[in-house]
């Protein structure tokens, strides 16, 4: 794609050559997301080591009305990191700033680059006895920046809240290429406008992140998780608040597993299996942490798992008696969406409700999609802890998969009907991207989508940073 010579130049003396990609074939894995429902194109990538680079490609481009697509691990569902059109792009890649800036275990706090692994923020808490506690699926690979230009949530929201909840301070690079340095290690800061809150969750369409101090936690010292069956659907939120009642809040992450995706993992994950001998419809994941050596949670879960079944809430439950038993049950849980690509098209929802509303709209959107839709497989898992319900739908055996995938937005609009009427949010974790922006139109109050559209001119006024994602 055309850019102009002089600018190109420029842009790869900030870099380095070595950091400069230009070649199709070697561009290719910067230009395609996760599930394969977008791929993008650019003039160039450019992968910075430092925030001083980052903030002169921006200038750069800003100058001759170039538009920059910010880019951390690419593992985002929604394609936010693809561009969205035909014109010239330039990939800002941020997996060359990987470094931990500084770690205050006296102050709980770690101070890391954008392109840091989060899994490599997970291990540097941990050599120090702390906790970083988002956890996800593509924590191996997915970047601290875009985890927070997402909001991630992931399995522990329930005890630790989203990634917003996480962050005291930023490092941003500012759409004109002002560098503002908000990087402050704060548990209170009361002089004016949040404004962290204002790029978290922005997707990149108002700055790129380059650096941020994240909050960590006493490390776990005991664990006690069980895979439980449930008698229905219904049981899950009595469940749920019983073992916040009981644990004094101790609940770290509280799972919804159907039968349908427990079979898809047994079936197709190497090292999956059942580990009930009958067959139960729902099940749920539950867990206990604390940071206090001998403190009987144990003991404590036991007695919530007593009660449950005594009650005939929990008709039967494997308890991990050790951390191999319970990295079992957890391979279950997050081997789901894998194992669903093996059973054809998916088409998904990552969406939230009340808490209280979670096994009700389960029952009516499995309902109404298998009326409208014949032979689909609802799939519907997830943190049912904070209401964060991903309602995935397997194709019909046998069906065209491109076919079944084309039937997406009716199929949205069956589902996002009754979470919009259920007072909930069509996006809970995943973010809006190119996926969900007219979904986002159709539901946002209109008042608040000018708001986000008046935010967005006030500080890219050109449209230069990440266009066509969260608001056009």
């Amino acid at each position: 794609m055309p850019l102009d010579q002089t600018l190109r130049t420029q842009l790869i003396d900030i870099v380095g050559a070595k950091a400069a990609i230009s070649d199709a074939a070697e561009m290719e894995p910067y230009l395609h997301e996760e599930r394969g429902l977008y791929h993008g194109k650019a003039a160039l990538v450019l992968r910075p080591g430092s925030t001083d680079e980052v903030a002169a490609i921006v200038k750069a481009c800003s100058s001759r009305n170039v538009k920059v697509i910010p880019q951390g691990g690419n593992t985002g569902l929604c394609g936010g990191a693809v561009a969205s059109d035909d014109v010239a792009h330039v990939i800002v890649n941020l997996g060359r700033m990987n470094k931990v800036r500084r770690l205050d275990a006296t102050n709980y706090t770690i101070t890391v680059d954008a392109g840091c692994i989060l899994a490599d923020i997970q291990r540097a808490a941990t050599d120090k006895d702390c906790l970083f506690p988002l956890s996800l699926a593509a924590e191996g690979s997915c970047q601290i920046g875009g985890n927070l230009a997402t909001n991630a949530g992931g399995i522990n929201v329930l005890r630790y809240g989203n990634t917003r909840d996480l962050v005291l301070g930023l490092e941003v690079v500012l759409p004109d290429g002002r560098v503002w340095n908000g990087l402050r290690a704060l548990g209170k800061d009361n002089t004016g406008y949040a404004l962290r809150h204002l790029f978290v969750g922005a997707e990149g369409t108002l700055g790129i992140i380059t650096a941020a101090v994240l909050k960590l936690y006493p490390r776990p010292k005991e664990t006690a998780t069980a895979l439980c069956a449930l008698r229905d659907l219904e049981c899950v939120t009595d469940l749920l608040s019983r073992a916040r009642a009981i644990s004094g809040d101790s609940v770290t992450a509280f799972e919804l597993l159907p039968r349908i995706g427990l079979e898809m993992c047994a079936k197709h994950i190497a090292g999956c299996t059942d580990p009930f001998s009958d067959k139960h419809d729902w099940y749920v994941l539950i867990e206990f942490s604390t940071s206090r050596p001998n403190s009987g949670i144990r003991a404590i879960f036991d007695t919530l798992l007593e009660s449950a079944f005594e009650d005939g809430i929990v008709t039967d439950a494997v308890v991990a008696e050790s951390l191999e038993q319970a990295k079992g049950l957890w391979r279950i849980r997050e081997s789901l969406p894998e194992a669903q690509k093996y059973e054809g098209g998916s088409i998904k929802h990552d969406v939230s409700v009340p808490v209280s509303d979670v096994p009700r709209f389960i029952a009516e959107a499995a309902q109404a999609v298998t009326a409208q839709f014949p032979g689909c497989r609802p799939v519907p898992f997830g943190h049912v802890g904070d209401g964060n319900v991903h309602f995935n739908v397997s194709q019909p055996p046998g069906m065209d998969k491109n076919a079944y995938i084309d039937q997406w937005e009716a199929m949205n609009r069956v589902v996002h009907d009754l979470v919009a009427g259920l007072n909930g949010s069509i996006s809970a974790e995943h973010g809006i991207g190119l996926l969900k922006v007219e979904e986002m139109k159709h539901y946002k109050d209109p008042v608040e989508l000018d708001l986000m559209r008046k935010l967005k001119a006030a500080l890219d006024p050109a449209n230069l940073m990440n266009p066509g994602k969260v608001v056009d």
